[in-house]
């Protein structure tokens, strides 16, 4: 590790947590230089639902490279992203009944965020935006005036302007009833809040600790997004691509978004790509070349989130993903009731679970256990007091059970004697 700490920027942050140099990978597993292996409930944050070296895409890419594929292309037209396209539609968007433009972006998150802020703001002629407590939207400017985490947010440098956040439904003592009074607010001419452009919003909040809203109040606030003229935003980026067990993860929500924004996952490989769907009404406000980004036209990542794709043909891997999901919570529910008088709590939905320490230091030092006893894991929330667990979709049965056994043990290593 010695040249990356005298060499690479104090920036750095994962390479902390997990202090050794990985050599390689395979779906669920990384294995270090000395030849140790973790198990990885990490998954590039969110971006390897279909498991490291994927061996279908892998094959898919060398064929694509072999051939001299169009590797860069900016958003000039590819047999490549025509494929991809036509999958999307195909898979995705037709049998939902969904009509949207896709627009490519920057391959970030954080540019789909970007974009979509902008694009609701020229929809709508105004400049305010209303996003929520815990929301993580990204690290550029705009998006970052979204998200509400003050050690990011702190790192800005200028102020955070155009945004107001309102408290998401989990937040104690609220529910229904802080989206009735943000209604009463943007209905009252002298409550001090502008018509907001946009609500941007995450049907679970990943990074924020794995809060999930519910039906109801998602589909109450797309009701008050109708009913004051702004446009809804679904941040789809770290819980969408299968990851709750559905493609999107407001499935038989009853929701119907004017912009979805998506990255991470939908790539497939770890390669970068970030797509909007955009209702066309909307995406007619757009003037060519209004935004750009160098790197929207990844050849690579549309090679292999078209075999992405193929995973949704049927709903096998869906179904699977719901399966499973239901163990990991059963398995966490039965470590947090060993802890509940220290008021641990299991959250979750599909193959995004998490484990509510309630205390940042103690997560933080289980988090450190698991990685010194061979499991990638990576706390979040407020605090960073949530272990949160996202591994590979793909991933193999007795990785699954032998991880969350060295979850238990690290957690009964921290927790059993406080």
């Amino acid at each position: 590790m010695e040249l990356f700490e005298k060499w690479e920027s104090d920036i750095r942050g994962y390479s902390r947590a997990y202090p050794t140099v990985f050599a390689s990978a395979s779906n669920a597993r990384q294995v270090d230089e000395q030849g140790r292996s973790y198990i990885d409930f990490f998954a590039g944050a969110g971006v390897l639902n279909f498991g490291h070296n994927n061996p279908r895409m892998k094959e898919a890419l060398i064929r694509f490279i072999e051939s001299d594929g169009v590797a860069h292309s900016l958003d000039m037209a590819t047999t490549a992203k025509r494929e991809f396209m036509q999958a999307f539609i195909d898979t995705v968007l037709k049998p939902r009944n969904m009509n949207y433009k896709m627009q490519f972006m920057g391959p970030t998150g954080t540019n789909a965020v970007e974009a979509a802020l902008k694009l609701a703001r020229r929809v709508t002629g105004r400049s305010q935006v209303i996003a929520f407590s815990q929301g993580f939207h990204g690290m550029t400017l705009g998006a970052l005036a979204c998200t509400a985490n003050q050690y990011f947010r702190n790192a800005s440098g200028v102020p955070l302007n155009h945004v107001n956040h309102a408290p998401f439904e989990t937040t104690s003592g609220c529910g229904m009833g802080c989206l009735n009074t943000l209604r009463e607010s943007l209905e009252n001419s002298s409550s001090g809040y502008e018509p907001p452009a946009a609500f941007i919003i995450e049907t679970i909040q990943a990074e924020g600790g794995v809060n999930i809203a519910s039906k109801e109040w998602l589909q109450e606030l797309q009701k008050l997004a109708r009913d004051v003229g702004a446009l809804l935003i679904i941040d789809d980026i770290q819980v969408g691509c299968g990851r709750t067990g559905s493609y999107f993860s407001f499935d038989d929500m009853g929701l119907d978004p004017d912009i979805v924004c998506l990255a991470k996952g939908i790539g497939g490989f770890g390669t970068p790509l970030a797509m909007n769907l955009v209702k066309p009404e909307h995406d007619a406000h757009w003037q060519p070349g209004e935004h750009t980004g160098t790197f929207r036209g990844q050849g690579f990542s549309f090679v292999a989130g078209r075999e992405a794709l193929r995973y949704f043909d049927d709903d096998s891997l869906m179904q699977q993903t719901r399966e499973r999901g239901e163990m990991i919570n059963a398995r966490l529910q039965s470590i947090a009731e060993k802890y509940k008088a220290q008021g641990v709590e299991v959250r979750g939905k599909g193959m995004i679970q998490a484990l509510d320490i309630m205390d940042g230091a103690k997560a933080k030092e289980i988090a450190k256990t698991c990685f010194e006893t061979g499991l990638l894991v990576g706390p979040c929330g407020v605090g960073g007091r949530v272990i949160k667990l996202i591994p590979p979709l793909t991933t193999p049965d007795e990785d699954l059970e032998q991880g969350l056994s060295i979850l238990e043990q690290a957690v009964d290593s921290v927790l059993g004697g406080a």
